[in-house]
C-alpha cells in the first residue's frame, strides 16, 4: 500500500518548490528561450539593430564544414573523457572498498581534485605537460616521443582529454564507492562459499547491482563532457592549435564572444542543447532497460 504525503496547508508544497522553480526559471528556462529567439535573428556589425531571418542561422551552421569538424571532435572528446573518468574511478572505488583501515583518509585524498575549478585544473596540467618546462613532458621526450601540444593538434587533444577526465574522476569515485558499500556483503560471501572467484563475483554480482549508479554517472559524464569542460579547454589550448581542440561548446563561445556573431552562436547553443537532451533521452530509453534495480 502506497502512503501519500498530506500537507496541512495547501500552499506549503508550492512554497517548498518555489526556490528550485525560481532557479530553474532564471538560470535555465529564461536563457534557453532567449537563446532560441536570438538564433532567429541577425544583428548588424555594430550590434545596433536585429533582423528576423528565421532558420537561416541554423542552415548556415549545419552547412559549415568547420561546424561539422567540431561535431566529430566533440564525439571523440566526449567518449574519451567519459571512459577515462569512469573506469579509473570504478577501479579506485573497488580498491578503497576493500580497505579496512584509513578509508576516510583515502576518500578525502581522492576527492580533493573535484574541489579544484576546471580552469585551475587545466593550468595544472598545462604546466606539467608544457613542452618547455613541464616535468611530464620532459619524461615523454626522454622516452623518445616528440611531445608538443602547442603545435601538434593530436597532442593537444590528448592533453585536454586527460585534464578533463582527471577533474571528473573524484565525482565518479564517490558514487561508485557509495554504490559498492550499499551492496550486501552476505551476497558476496555466499558466492565465495559456492566457489565463485573474485572476478566472477565482481562480474555477476557487483556490476549488475552497480548498474543504477553506472547509468546515472554515464548520463552525468556525457553532459559534463559537452558543457563543463569549457574551462579546461580555454585554460589549456584556447581551442588550438589550428582549432584541433575546438569542441562544440567552445566554438559556440568563440563565435559569439570573439567573432560577435550572436545569431550563429545562439543557433549553435540551441543545437548543442537539443543534442544533449536527445542523448540523455536515448540513454533513459534504451540503456535504462538493462539497469538492475
Amino acid at each position: 500500500m502506497r502512503r501519500k504525503v498530506i500537507f496541512e496547508h495547501k500552499l506549503l508544497p508550492y512554497l517548498l518548490l518555489a526556490p528550485q522553480l525560481a532557479i530553474t526559471l532564471v538560470f535555465f528556462i529564461w536563457p534557453s528561450v532567449q537563446a532560441m529567439w536570438m538564433s532567429l535573428l541577425r544583428e548588424d556589425m555594430f550590434g545596433l539593430s536585429s533582423t528576423f531571418v528565421g532558420l537561416e542561422n541554423y542552415v548556415r551552421v549545419l552547412s559549415d564544414p568547420g561546424y561539422v569538424a567540431a561535431v566529430r571532435r566533440t564525439v571523440v572528446f566526449s567518449v574519451a573523457v567519459a571512459l577515462l573518468a569512469l573506469l579509473p574511478a570504478l577501479l579506485l572505488a573497488v580498491m578503497v572498498d576493500k580497505l579496512t583501515r584509513r578509508v576516510a583518509t583515502y576518500r578525502v585524498i581522492l576527492v580533493l581534485p573535484y574541489a579544484i575549478a576546471p580552469a585551475i585544473a587545466g593550468v595544472l596540467w598545462l604546466f606539467m605537460f608544457n613542452p618547455s618546462v613541464g616535468i611530464v613532458a620532459a619524461g615523454i621526450r626522454g622516452l623518445g616521443f616528440a611531445w608538443n601540444p602547442k603545435l601538434d593538434g593530436q597532442d593537444a587533444m590528448i592533453l585536454v582529454i586527460l585534464a578533463s577526465a582527471w577533474k571528473q574522476i573524484s565525482y565518479n569515485f564517490l558514487f561508485f564507492l557509495a554504490g559498492l558499500q550499499a551492496i550486501p556483503k552476505s551476497l558476496l560471501e555466499a558466492a565465495a562459499i559456492d566457489g565463485a572467484g573474485e572476478w566472477r563475483r565482481f562480474r555477476t554480482i557487483v556490476l549488475p547491482l552497480l548498474s543504477p549508479v553506472t547509468f546515472f554517472l554515464v548520463t552525468v559524464n556525457v553532459v559534463y563532457a559537452f558543457f563543463d569542460t569549457f574551462g579546461v579547454i580555454h585554460a589549456v589550448t584556447q581551442g588550438g592549435p589550428a582549432k584541433a581542440t575546438e569542441v562544440l561548446v567552445y566554438k559556440a563561445w568563440y563565435d559569439g564572444i570573439i567573432a560577435t556573431d550572436f545569431g550563429i552562436s545562439s543557433a549553435q547553443s540551441v543545437i548543442l542543447m537539443a543534442v544533449v537532451i536527445a542523448l540523455t533521452a536515448i540513454q533513459f530509453r534504451f540503456i535504462d532497460r538493462k539497469v538492475t534495480y
